[in-house]
Order: structure tokens, then sequence, then C-alpha cells
């Protein structure tokens, strides 16, 4: 990807806003130049497996940010009927990845957003969930943590806290 400095944002050959900038573990942008953390790639295509297995490994060390980059992708490019499940799940990533900032409020939010999509998602009927996820554990979990990061308002470590995902 070319880049371009239109103002102060980086911008591909369409014109489309990218931002270029490294970023932390967490996904928050770092100085130009600085040393920051391999970010996903987007637009992978991926089986449902693949996709547990990846958000899981970056969950555990910690990288809720990137995790919901996996989930993204899987709810792009998978079958509309899982759509809604993948949503849910980068929801509750990027509530995880707000709470490990400090911004409780942005982070219980999400968290609770994901917990009623996979819900929502139980709710049609859908059957299992693919490559063994645990959706009922992922909304106990996410209702929890929800509470417990209004209660302290304190950054949580997100690999100390990461769900198991199946």
């Amino acid at each position: 990807m070319s880049t371009s400095r239109e103002g102060d944002r980086d911008r591909d050959e369409e014109g489309r806003a990218r931002n270029a900038r490294p970023r932390d573990g967490l996904g928050r942008p770092l100085p130009h130049g600085a040393a920051g953390v391999e970010r996903q790639p987007e637009g992978v295509v991926r089986t449902a497996a693949q996709s547990v297995a990846e958000a899981q490994a970056l969950l555990d060390a910690g990288r809720p940010f990137h995790a919901h980059e996996v989930f993204e992708d899987a709810w792009k490019s998978g079958p509309e009927s899982e759509r809604g499940l993948w949503r849910a799940l980068a929801q509750t990533a990027v509530g995880l990845t707000h709470a490990a900032r400090g911004n409780a409020t942005g982070g219980a939010r999400l968290l609770r957003r994901g917990a009623d999509g996979l819900v929502e998602w139980q709710g049609k009927g859908r059957g299992v969930a693919p490559a063994g996820l645990d959706t009922a554990g992922l909304v106990r979990w996410a209702q929890e943590l929800a509470g417990e990061v209004e209660r302290s308002a304190e950054a949580v470590d997100a690999a100390a806290v990461a769900p198991r995902l199946t």
C-alpha cells in the first residue's frame, strides 16, 4: 500500500483514509517511525477453526485489537448465517481492547453489545457454533467483565482476563 500525506491523514491510491502509523499491542497509534507491533493483514479468508485458533492466540498474548481484526475478516468473508456471530465476537474483542486501554465506559458498552449479539445469534436457532465456539461461556465472560470494568474503572490486563473461545 502506498500512502501519501493529505493533511494529517494517510491515504491509499484511491484516496481512502488508511492509518499507516505503527501501533502498540492494544492498537493505539504510535508516532511515525516508532517501533510497533506487527499488524494483522486485512482481508484474509480463513476457515472458522483457523479464525478461532488465531484469535485465541492473539487474545492469550494480550492483543485483543488484533483478535478483533481476525474476527472482522471472518465476519466479512464467512457465510451469511455466521456473520452476526463473528461481528459479536469482534465487538467483544474491541470491548476488551477499550477495557485494557482504561476506557471503562466504552469497554463495558462494547462487551455488552457483543454479548447481546451472541445471544441474538443463538436465539435464531443457528444450532452449534462453528469451530467449537462456546457462545454461552463467552456471553457470561463478556457480561461479567463488563460489570467488573464498570465497578473498578481501572485498565484490565488483556491477557489475564482473555476469554477461552472454545
